[in-house]
């Protein structure tokens, strides 16, 4: 099947040598008791495999409502997804499952959610830092706090459990570019993905509404850690397109993000980058 035939948000790639394998959530329902996810497998990004579950949701109790944004990195020699589900208490949290290969199946590794117990959360992706250490960031949701934020916690070794208390890194409202609301309207972030970038520097990208509309946005560590200020760069997509990530295809830099944000019609969408060095740019 051709990528514009594939109804998914939030797509997430996983290069294995020449293969390469999308996950997203199922775009149905705005991925919703969708009962959980997929993953396409392709070598030229434009021609995929059929979907094929990685992971049933509805098996381990988790398709209490929603089932989004997986990724998928290798890690100590296992594949580990991280995903946001219902938990039982009704609140959104980040999980994290286990499988031996990218295909799956996958199964819950981690002790429930990992994000804070009374917080609504989602959006986890993991972040390695220059010692070694697992950690992962998050969105707190806005429909919670009304200026959602985004936030970091240490992992344990295992990834089975977090280590620390959360540490807020910014919110919604943060960027000077931000639209100014009134008070108690609400500002949304989500999608983090951390990118290390040819000259050391830590950004990363993560989605908001600017002017009503879904936007890829940029930051960059001021001290080049995940405990640094995170500065504010332009955004790189401000046209309804959003929830990023970056990977590496053939020689090329490559940012891939949902566009348009309208459930039932979200695609897959991939842009060259260019790695500056300081910072990243659209091709």
């Amino acid at each position: 099947m051709k990528i514009s035939d594939i109804n998914i948000r939030d797509p997430f790639v996983l290069r294995r040598g020449d293969k390469y394998f999308l996950y997203g959530t199922r775009a149905a329902g705005f991925g919703k008791n969708t009962g959980g996810f997929d993953v396409y497998e392709s070598e030229d990004l434009e021609n995929w495999s059929e979907p094929k579950v990685c992971f049933d949701s509805a098996q381990y109790g988790l398709n209490r409502e929603v089932n989004w944004a997986p990724e998928v990195h290798l890690y100590g020699g296992a594949f580990y997804m991280f995903a946001t589900f219902t938990k039982e208490d009704e609140m959104r949290g980040v999980y994290i499952l286990r499988s031996e290969t990218p295909k799956g199946p996958f199964t819950p590794y981690s002790q429930s959610a990992v994000t804070p117990d009374g917080w609504e959360c989602l959006d986890g992706t993991l972040y390695i830092s220059k010692k070694g250490e697992p950690y992962l960031v998050f969105c707190h949701e806005h429909t919670q706090i009304i200026d959602g934020t985004v936030c970091y916690l240490k992992l344990s070794e295992d990834l089975k459990k977090a280590v620390s208390e959360p540490v807020y890194m910014f919110s919604g409202s943060s960027p000077e570019w931000a639209d100014k609301k009134p008070e108690g309207e609400h500002y949304i972030t989500d999608g983090p993905f951390m990118y290390r970038t040819v000259g050391g520097r830590l950004i990363m990208i993560w989605s908001t509404f600017i002017g009503g509309k879904y936007a890829q946005c940029v930051a960059v560590s001021d001290n080049d850690e995940i405990d640094g200020k995170f500065i504010h760069l332009d955004p790189l997509i401000t046209d309804d397109g959003g929830h990023g990530m970056i990977f590496e295809f053939a020689d090329k830099l490559m940012l891939t993000f949902h566009s348009p944000n309208i459930t039932g019609s979200e695609r897959p969408v991939f842009r060259e980058l260019e790695d500056t060095g300081d910072s990243i740019r659209l091709k």
